[in-house]
């Protein structure tokens, strides 16, 4: 048996190549899971964009020099197991290499998930290293893999940015300015905050992006880059910035004298997201970098980790019943299978092109020719 990986230059983004090797044996106590299916949007971009600031590059490494494997969310069948708390056949949710398959080591079993402890990702962020069992996950459902593995993290992140946001009163402000406001985690941001009572949601794009925006019915206003002189100059507002553009950033905080808050997500400006000193030149506050394991682990500290998947799951079923209404259809997953297509794919998301109502599901495994 072997694996196929989809290698990425960590400091030239759009160098990528195909890397086919031999399966090494399993240790006692790992699996192997084939890769059936991932998504791939502008936050597995980010990942890369913030790969060595935020060690995203260490959760599967490539073993060559200057090469890396992007982290993707999708899904996976056990093909191998030489641990007797996980079946062959099993399916799995979670966070894997842009692979065909990958070896995991689980530990801390649940009915629900296991934990990869191998070695090298202990002191990696724990929420990434879960691996949910697809028979007991409350999020799973057989017909919507596609959705979830297009908008489950990213609507996760949305969550925890709303509620972000409300833990510290929206630092003042009732108006929040939304950034990519066509991307899915704003999307799903706004979708939360439209729910706040006195929070206005202003949603900035690019021209040709507003009527679909202003089809999401979550934005209060949908306002073009070039027109942020149509809301008032002393508007208390909060910044949350998903494209990681260098310029909008400063062409906000020069023009908002009661910026309140500048919160950084990620974005769709690679060649500027980590740029050293991005932010110590900015008028008023420092743009500050959201990181949702803090907000995990500040909830799950206060709520319990029980009540905290609780208003998870809640959050997202009701998300996911207004994005899969058959009556206002808003996504569609666009499959792309085997390398090449692969390549075309992630070039495309690269890129920053494409549909917003598009999704891409890859796959790098190989069919059996029978099959």
């Amino acid at each position: 048996m072997s694996t196929t990986s989809f290698l990425i230059r960590k400091d030239q983004l759009a160098t990528t190549r195909l890397h086919t090797a031999t399966d090494e044996a399993l240790a006692d106590g790992q699996v192997r899971v084939r890769i059936d299916s991932f998504a791939l949007t502008s936050n597995n971009i980010t990942y890369a964009a913030f790969g060595d600031a935020m060690s995203y590059w260490q959760f599967f490494p490539s073993g060559e020099e200057g090469w890396g494997s992007i982290p993707v969310w999708g899904f996976a069948s056990v093909v191998q197991s030489l641990h007797p708390g996980v079946a062959v056949g099993e399916r799995l949710y979670g966070y894997w290499p842009m692979a065909s398959a990958t070896v995991l080591s689980p530990g801390r079993l649940s009915p629900e998930r296991f934990t990869d402890v191998a070695p090298h990702r202990a002191e990696l962020p724990a929420v990434y290293n879960q691996y949910f069992r697809c028979t007991s996950d409350p999020l799973y459902t057989a017909d919507t893999e596609d959705t979830q593995a297009l908008l489950r993290p990213l609507f996760i992140t949305s969550w925890l940015i709303d509620d972000f946001m409300a833990d510290n009163d929206f630092f003042g402000a009732k108006t929040m300015l939304l950034s990519s406001a066509s991307s899915k985690t704003a999307y799903g941001t706004a979708f939360q905050l439209h729910q706040r009572e006195g929070i206005e949601v202003i949603g900035l794009t690019s021209p040709a992006n507003v009527a679909f925006c202003e089809s999401l019915g979550c934005y209060d206003r949908v306002v073009t880059y070039d027109a942020l002189d149509t809301i008032a100059a002393d508007t208390p507002c909060v910044y949350v910035d998903f494209a990681g553009n260098g310029a909008l950033r400063n062409a906000i905080h020069e023009r908002f004298a009661n910026l309140a808050y500048s919160s950084s997500i990620g974005g769709t400006h690679v060649e500027q997201l980590a740029t050293k000193g991005a932010g110590k030149d900015l008028s008023g506050p420092r743009a500050t970098l959201f990181f949702a394991p803090a907000q995990i682990k500040k909830r799950t500290t206060e709520w319990g980790a029980e009540e905290f998947g609780r208003r998870m799951v809640a959050a997202w079923h009701n998300f996911l019943a207004t994005v899969t209404d058959a009556k206002a259809p808003w996504l569609h997953a666009e499959h792309h299978d085997g390398g090449e297509a692969v390549q075309a794919a992630y070039a495309q998301v690269l890129a920053g092109k494409g549909d917003p109502r598009t999704g891409h599901i890859l796959s790098l495994y190989k069919q059996p020719a029978s099959a």
